[in-house]
């Protein structure tokens, strides 16, 4: 389905005398969402549910081609931010949009965490790290200050949706690399983790915050099934890497004097997060179900697919570790339900992916032959009648 902001960029860059091809992908750019990045998130995520759960041909393939995801992501996000400097701007007073900027941070922080537990690169886990927290200061002082303070705010049903769950994603996901790095990106260990409790704290604080907008929204408004985005998925998922946030940093605090009073605390908490993240899969379940069986809306690739792989992957790999911290066994045929589960709507997402690039591929060639046809016609001779008839 095409973008009507895709098709005037299009149109707009025909009009320059832009190939069709080129103004194509200038379109695709210029409409580029920024959660895009939900694409590393979901490759890395359940790169790690394969690893966890005994599957390491599969995770070590994965996390390779995450590794070409992640860089090129950024060299596009780049490229928009040089190319289309005031679509950007746009995007970050956007409530629908600006949001969609923190799955950069989230992106950083599981390639770090596929780094150290995949590739076995504490170094390059560390440097993630510092990164991802950069990251995670400049979405949230920048997106919500802006949006703040904007004029002519949409109304709570137009400007909510799952895609601001997405805040909460990036939080836990610094505190989840901080945990896997065992507190080893601060020479202190206790403040390292007092540093991770807090992140973990303070992105379940937001959780409450925005789900509580959210089902308000469900439950108050009218519900088209427009409506129902991909990214509502991410209302079980930010709870699933809270989950595993809260599992992980259960293990680390185990050893620390000061901290180890709070484990019962967090142990408690990580249980909550994990049953609310459980209630809402059969939820999102039947509200697809009538989305595209009821009410027939066709199902085609949209980036924001993405936003669906990575909760299910991401329950797959909290489980698991849930089990390990409660020694509850049972939990981990749960998990193995769910990383096939993932890796099946990994592969569905991207083969929707492949299937567009190639839709681009095919339009950049016809465009190229063109050109040259062009080109041709352009230099060919033209022959001109002399007088009584005889043509040179």
């Amino acid at each position: 389905m095409s973008n009507p902001g895709e098709t005037d960029g299009i149109e707009r860059a025909a009009n320059r005398g832009v190939p069709l091809a080129s103004a194509h992908l200038r379109a695709r750019l210029e409409v580029m969402h920024p959660a895009y990045f939900a694409l590393a998130m979901a490759t890395g995520i359940v790169a790690i549910a394969c690893h966890l759960l005994g599957l390491p041909a599969f995770a070590t393939a994965l996390a390779w081609l995450n590794l070409a995801f992640y860089p090129t992501l950024w060299i596009l996000f780049i490229v928009r931010v040089v190319m289309f400097p005031s679509q950007v701007l746009v995007d970050l007073g956007d409530h629908a949009r600006a949001p969609g900027y923190f799955a950069i941070v989230a992106a950083t922080g599981v390639v770090g965490t596929q780094s150290v537990l995949i590739h076995e690169s504490v170094l390059a886990g560390q440097i993630l790290w510092w990164v991802c927290i950069a990251l995670w200061a400049a979405c949230t002082y920048t997106v919500f200050a802006l949006l703040t303070v904007r004029d002519g705010k949409p109304s709570l049903a137009k400007g909510i949706n799952g895609g601001w769950l997405v805040a909460v994603v990036a939080t836990q996901a610094v505190c989840a690399l901080g945990c896997v790095l065992n507190g080893a990106f601060l020479a202190d260990r206790d403040a390292a983790l007092f540093v991770l409790m807090c992140f973990w704290l303070g992105g379940g604080m937001l959780y409450l915050w925005i789900i509580g907008l959210i089902f308000y929204r469900y439950m108050f408004f009218r519900f088209s099934p427009d409506d129902l985005m991909p990214p509502y998925w991410i209302n079980m998922g930010a709870a699933a890497i809270s989950t595993l946030a809260g599992a992980l940093l259960a293990g680390v605090i185990e050893s620390s004097p000061n901290l180890a009073p709070m484990r019962p605390f967090v142990l408690g908490l990580t249980v909550m997060f994990w049953a609310t993240a459980t209630w809402w899969i059969p939820m999102l379940l039947v509200l697809g179900i009538w989305r595209h069986r009821v009410r027939a809306v066709r199902l085609t690739y949209d980036p924001l697919y993405w936003g669906l792989v990575f909760p299910v992957g991401m329950y797959a790999v909290c489980t698991s570790r849930l089990a390990g911290v409660l020694e509850m066994p049972f939990l981990i045929s749960i998990s193995r339900l769910f990383v096939i589960a993932a890796a099946v709507v990994w592969l569905l997402t991207f083969l929707g992916l492949a299937r567009r690039m190639l839709y681009a591929l095919l339009l950049a060639l016809r465009g190229v032959r063109a050109f040259k046809a062009e080109r041709a016609n352009d230099s060919s001779p033209v022959c001109v009648s002399e007088p009584g008839g005889v043509t040179p």
